[in-house]
């Protein structure tokens, strides 16, 4: 107690000893059981008889006093652990005392006004709050000049909803939440309470059941196996990249160069010297980006980095979509990695998973006891193949929360884009299901119109609020109009994974060089789909995992050829039309397929054949930078054409052109281990085309077999072109000639 402080005496009459009206018998029952659904209307601060009365909830305390300045009032226990009794004065605070004679002073949660204006509640109401992260959550704030945390979260179908954590003793019954107006939304300012401090949701449905769960729109979390959301202040960021964001619309357009490096950022690299942990997000800005710059690469695409509870899921089963995960650092060091690729001139794309979600009972599922974000019917709901929850994109709160989070990435983390995960799972209602356990359409069809509508108001919103990012869909069948503005009938994606280039060309270099022949048109076919797409081609983490193998493991032949045949392979997927994806660890030829827990194998990197590999990967992606021909017109068919095909000698060429008075490139592939000694092949204009690569050079691990720099074209007809060169071919390599005029 303040010193000078002075104890009212009890001067209540009779009646007053009484329950106040606002505060009957049965509610201070359903008090101190945690059943009460409206604490506001009894708590805090209520007028009785033309008196202030405060009433409050103190588990296990002795003495309640409520102090106005240097006045301090005993409040009388009601019932249990409630307290209640008349106070005069303004502002107070509660001095709470126990057995053991600790004395804890605290602001009253419940004297405290709602944070949610009406704009918000008119927008939650309707589930169109398109930055819902601002409304819900646990946001660091001062409110009615108190410092503190709001918290607010959506569960329309509770009985009751309590913020609990390390501030309160995880007692649901000491801070119940408020009801916000009629949008299903609950909230409650909680002051004193700030950055770092732990909690959770304690949901009662309305059966009576009780869960725990953590925030859907938590910015952080624990680290997994612990389930607990962390209050994270994401205000005073103080962003340097405004450089790049200014400039980076060029980067995402279909002219430019893509060139993307896929990490999983827990198995890059880890620290062996401290127990084989994984880099930090600032250990990762010092390391990978610059790595990733040398290389050449335009982009880093992460591996799913939403916060999840599994491992080896890596990321694809995510409970906290707002939330980077904790397992390698907080959000404001998210911030800086992202920073730090801006700095180096590269963008961050993040895999993104709006297609399912885990069964773990601290995330979505059942989250007010009912089935809010997911579908009730397993027909629709029940993803068999991951066994995961299937979001109900027909309802538009749900629908809502998607959109937002795919907006607060760009928002909040300046993020350059989205590679959306698994869309064929969401575009079909029979998507990996027998007959009889799907339900079709209202037309009786198997296309799930709301996923579809979903999709498209996703990227409407982020293109329309962020027209200098990238939406990128893993989609591997033919629906119609992937990378189709929203406007023109499509779904509105910036670019789509080429499935069937991958499936096609990586089924022909897996080959015996002695059968190749006979499945020349799986190199030669995947054009004819080129242009129906905005296209990345992706060499991803899904190559190389599951008993895959690694890239180099595919190749046929002994070490020698088998480096050799990957590196003509990504000699051919460099100057292949269409963008570029390669996971890690590929571009060194990484011997042993990925393992999420383990590292990337640094000692092959080091290895001068496999070194040789990775500055093959290196300068073509300089080349494909560098050199207009072979990017600008990456989805336009005016930039490509077929030379020549002998599938007998598994040998093909083609040109790529740019714009006018962009020098065209001639590419020259040959996926024998036979050498062409005088090889002819047709050339689009006459004059000297300089040898820029040659993937044979000694730099690269070859036997330095080529054309001595470059070739003179002559006036000789050959595959339909006026003009001619001769050159050496050399065995499993790819040769790349630019005109020089």
């Amino acid at each position: 107690m303040a010193t000078g402080s002075k104890i009212e005496p009890d001067n209540r009459n009779s009646d007053d000893a009484l329950f106040p009206d606002f505060l009957t018998a049965d509610d201070a029952e359903a008090l101190n059981t945690g059943t009460h659904a409206s604490a506001f209307d009894v708590l805090g601060p209520h007028k009785h008889r033309n008196r202030r009365w405060i009433a409050t909830l103190q588990r296990d305390a002795v003495e309640v006093i409520a102090r106005v300045g240097k006045r301090d009032t005993v409040l009388p226990r009601l019932s249990g652990d409630v307290f209640a009794g008349p106070v005069p004065g303004k502002a107070y605070v509660l001095v709470i005392r126990y057995a053991n004679g600790a004395e804890v002073v605290v602001r009253d949660p419940y004297s405290f006004g709602p944070v949610l204006g009406d704009v918000d509640q008119y927008l939650l109401g309707e589930g169109t709050h398109r930055e819902l992260w601002r409304a819900l959550g646990a946001h660091v704030m001062t409110h009615e000049r108190t410092s503190g945390t709001h918290f607010a979260v959506w569960a329309p179908n509770a009985r009751r909803v309590s913020v609990v954590g390390d501030f309160n003793s995880w007692d649901g019954r000491r801070h119940v939440m408020r009801p916000s107006g009629n949008t299903g939304v609950w909230e409650c300012f909680l002051p004193d309470v700030g950055e770092g401090a732990l909690y959770k949701y304690e949901v009662i449905s309305a059966d009576g059941s009780l869960t725990l769960k953590a925030d859907p729109v938590g910015f952080g979390s624990q680290h997994p196996p612990e389930q607990a959301s962390i209050v994270r202040d994401l205000s005073g960021y103080g962003w340097n990249d405004k450089d790049w964001m200014a400039a980076r619309r060029a980067k995402a357009s279909v002219d430019a160069p893509v060139s993307i490096y896929e990490v999983h950022l827990g198995s890059w690299r880890r620290r062996w010297d401290e127990g084989g942990r994984p880099l930090s997000y600032k250990e990762l800005a010092r390391d990978l980006v610059p790595y990733v710059r040398d290389l050449g690469f335009t982009h880093i695409e992460l591996l799913p980095i939403s916060e999840y509870p599994f491992d080896g899921s890596w990321g694809y089963q995510p409970v906290g979509l707002y939330a980077p995960t904790i397992r390698f650092g907080p959000p404001h060091e998210f911030r800086d990695f992202v920073e730090a690729a801006h700095e180096a001139g590269l963008g961050v794309l993040l895999d993104w998973v709006p297609g399912h979600f885990p069964t773990d009972a601290h995330g979505l599922a059942k989250f007010d006891g009912t089935h809010l974000y997911e579908h009730a019917d397993p027909k629709e709901g029940f993803h068999q193949d991951w066994n995961t929850l299937i979001y109900n994109y027909g309802r538009t709160e749900v629908r809502n929360f998607l959109v937002s989070n795919a907006l607060y990435w760009m928002e909040e983390y300046h993020l350059d884009g989205l590679r959306v995960d698994a869309v064929a799972s969401m575009l079909y209602r029979d998507y990996s299901r027998n007959e009889g356990e799907w339900i079709p359409n209202k037309d009786g069809g198997r296309e799930n119109y709301e996923a579809i509508d979903f999709l498209k108001e996703m990227n409407a919103v982020v293109y329309g609020a962020h027209p200098d990012v990238m939406t990128v869909a893993e989609e591997s069948t033919s629906f119609p109009g992937v990378s189709r503005p929203v406007d023109h009938g499509g779904l509105g994606f910036g670019y789509k994974w080429n499935m069937g280039w991958m499936n096609d060309t990586l089924s022909y270099i897996e080959r015996d060089p002695i059968h190749r022949q006979y499945h020349h048109d799986d190199m030669t076919r995947p054009i004819m789909w080129q242009y129906s797409e905005n296209f990345i081609l992706p060499i991803s983490h899904d190559e190389v995992v599951h008993g895959k193998g690694s890239m180099l493991e595919k190749m046929p032949g002994d070490t020698w050829e088998k480096l050799a045949n990957l590196r003509a392979y990504y000699g051919f997927m460099w100057t292949h039309p269409g963008k570029k994806l390669l996971f890690m660890g590929c571009e060194f030829a990484q011997p042993s397929e990925w393992a999420h827990d383990d590292d990337l194998d640094w000692d092959a990197a080091s290895d001068p054949a496999h070194g040789g590999v990775r500055a093959w990967v290196r300068d073509l992606n300089h080349l494909y930078r560098d050199t207009r021909a072979l990017h600008v017109k990456d989805c336009d068919p005016a930039g490509f054409t077929w030379l020549g095909n002998n599938p007998e000698k598994s040998v093909m060429s083609f040109a790529r052109f740019g714009e006018a008075g962009d020098a065209p490139v001639v590419v020259v592939c040959n996926f024998t281990p036979m050498m062409q000694e005088d090889y002819q092949v047709g050339v689009p204009a006459a004059g000297h085309w300089d040898e820029v690569l040659n993937s044979d050079a000694a730099l690269y691990g070859g036997g330095n077999r080529g054309n001595l720099g470059g070739v003179a074209s002559r006036p000789e007809a050959r595959d339909g072109q006026d003009q001619s060169v001769r050159i050496v071919l050399p065995p499993l390599s790819v040769v790349v000639l630019r005109h020089a005029g």
